[in-house]
């Protein structure tokens, strides 16, 4: 279990390391990257959890997303006693990624006067704030993100030889797909591991004229997700 847990912890970070680094690169004054938009975003995104699941995948699968431990483990394809520990990694896993970031661009934060687009290389903004309708967002997304990974493990798409790490490429454009098809609305965190640990580092950090981490708004990424996982997996079950 702990070397599991070490893991992912490492492709978590990973994950949030590269992820959220696209966001400040993107985000931040006067990084070379400033305005690069959100075709860079995505990519970006899908290439961090590519990395993150080539660092953790021979040891743990490469779940690197509560969603995902809990989804599989509701299809049956994941032990639920394993549950809570790699939970506990991945969010340990994002606030230290997240922690890196910031310090990788400390300068880039110093000079960057908008607190809303310094929270925003942490974690998850709406674009147009209806409690409702980004919950909806997030469970459909992290749904979509579920089913088609326990479709992509389906014997009928991996014949005899299986994905092995191969499995790394068809998730990574997976979430390219999800962000540029879904991700307008609310960011598309679709993982609560890559939204609330992130959050609270930007909570806990001494960030220059930061404001408040939007608490209000945090358990939608959490909450969004689970749902999405779990009806990703009943639905999965019951068709295939």
């Amino acid at each position: 279990m702990i070397e599991k847990m070490l893991f992912e912890f490492l492709g978590t970070m990973i994950l949030i390391l590269l992820g959220d680094g696209v966001c400040a690169n993107v985000s931040l004054e006067k990084t070379k990257a400033k305005g690069a938009g959100w075709v860079v975003v995505t990519f970006a995104w899908g290439l961090a959890v590519m990395c993150g699941v080539f660092v953790a995948g021979p040891y743990t699968g490469a779940h690197l997303n509560p969603a995902v431990s809990i989804g599989l483990a509701i299809a049956g394809s994941f032990d639920w006693n394993m549950v809570l520990p790699y939970i506990a990694a991945q969010m340990l896993g994002g606030f230290v990624g997240a922690v890196l970031v910031w310090l990788y661009f400390k300068d880039h934060y110093d000079a960057t006067d908008d607190a809303a687009t310094k929270l925003g290389t942490f974690c998850t903004i709406p674009a147009i704030r209806h409690r409702g309708r980004n919950l909806l967002s997030e469970a459909i997304g992290t749904f979509v993100l579920i089913f088609c990974i326990l479709a992509i493990g389906n014997k009928a798409n991996t014949p005899e030889l299986g994905l092995g790490s191969l499995g790394a490429f068809p998730v990574a454009f997976l979430i390219v797909s999800i962000g540029m098809s879904l991700g307008g609305t609310t960011g598309y965190a679709i993982n609560p591991a890559r939204d609330l640990a992130p959050r609270f580092a930007h909570f806990l950090l001494p960030i220059k004229g930061k404001r408040g981490s939007d608490w209000g708004y945090a358990w939608i990424p959490v909450l969004g997700p689970i749902i999405g996982a779990a009806v990703a997996a009943v639905l999965y079950m019951s068709v295939f």
